[in-house]
């Protein structure tokens, strides 16, 4: 599902004059920062770009509507040649008396978005008005208010750049919830964070290995299972697995910029071989062997059906082969190769023009 960032023109693009009107390019003045973070996030961001506006009476005799677009067009131009492009502009024309569904915080105009395949619980719309909340309230969105003032707004800032670096950490989080009649979990993942984990999922030395992959991967990661271990383990280390395989799928989006694969990685007796590759496919291949029926308290021939499970919902290719004499120290090397095998398959590379791909999607 697409995301998108509705986004007002005045006073949130460019500055508002005081009389409220840009009816002329001496007016013309862009926002502090805006082009340069405009145009990172569609080079860098997973978003779809549309401008929602009112502008009062346009095509009035005292405003005519040749010289808002002179100026209006301006604009667009010095956007485009920063790779800055609106896949739509909303421009609603009426007066605020005129009391219309179509004026914003009114949603008329916006359908499309709300019956098509978007995504508009993580969208946002980037304003400098309570309108603009309203409007994203209205939409089921959240909101970025460009004010001083607190508000009831997702983010309040005066600065673009802080916009950018919520949005940035925003677009590659996801938040998976997966019940069924024997499991009932909840992960949050955030792919730049720094490592911050809370895990519990009634297994200790499962949430120890998990507590690894977060702390080597740097990927914040949020897990709380409840599970049916008066039964046995199976059902909560396999829908684990899934729910953090469909978290990953989530997070990474279109894919756009990562490295895509990903480590070795030695441990006293053990050195642990673990290889990525976040190609839209799913595959294993599982070369480890245990001694010990338990490590900890998990069982060891849930390790390949953990792995096996998460490269299904990830669908991603997993390489996994580990040699030593220490049991627990193979299982704790592989998580640990693991973590730093995602760090770096799913690092961003400005180098990198586009999907790391031949197809152009993976």
């Amino acid at each position: 599902m697409k995301k998108v960032l509705f986004i007002d023109r005045d006073g949130t693009i460019i500055i508002e004059p005081e009389d409220e009107q840009i009816d002329s390019l001496e007016k013309l003045e862009f926002y502090p920062k805006v082009i340069s973070v405009l145009s990172k996030i569609s080079s860098e961001l997973d978003y779809e770009l549309v401008m929602v506006t009112n502008q009062d009476g346009l095509g009035t005799e005292s405003f005519p509507e040749e010289t808002f677009l002179s100026a209006h067009n301006k604009m667009l131009t010095t956007l485009k040649n920063e790779g800055v492009e609106f896949s739509e502009i909303v421009i609603d024309k009426s007066f605020p008396e005129d009391n219309l569904l179509t004026r914003k915080p009114g949603i008329a105009l916006l359908q499309k978005y709300i019956d098509g395949d978007y995504d508009l619980a993580n969208s946002y719309v980037i304003g400098d008005r309570e309108t603009d909340i309203q409007l994203a309230k209205n939409l089921g969105a959240k909101s970025i208010l460009i004010s001083n003032d607190s508000s009831e707004a997702t983010i309040t800032t005066l600065d673009w750049d802080k916009i950018f670096d919520a949005l940035k950490k925003e677009n590659r989080s996801a938040i998976i919830e997966r019940k069924t009649k024997e499991t009932e979990i909840k992960i949050e993942l955030n792919l730049d964070g720094k490592g911050e984990h809370s895990i519990t999922t009634g297994l200790n030395f499962f949430d120890h290995m998990l507590a690894q992959l977060a702390q080597h991967s740097l990927c914040d990661l949020d897990i709380n299972v409840k599970g049916d271990l008066d039964v046995d383990e199976h059902h909560t280390i396999e829908d684990t697995a899934i729910a953090l395989g469909e978290a990953f799928l989530k997070a990474l989006g279109n894919k756009k910029q990562i490295e895509r694969y990903g480590f070795m990685l030695p441990m006293d007796d053990v050195i642990a071989k673990v290889a990525i590759d976040f190609s839209g496919r799913s595959w294993i291949k599982w070369k480890t062997k245990f001694k010990r029926e338990y490590v900890g308290d998990m069982p060891t021939e849930m390790f390949y059906h953990f792995f096996k499970s998460f490269s299904d919902a990830a669908k991603c290719n997993l390489y996994i082969k580990a040699k030593g004499d220490n049991e627990h120290h193979k299982i704790e090397a592989i998580f640990k190769a693991l973590g730093r095998s995602i760090k770096q398959a799913v690092s961003k590379s400005s180098l990198n023009p586009d999907v790391p791909s031949t197809k152009g999607i993976i």
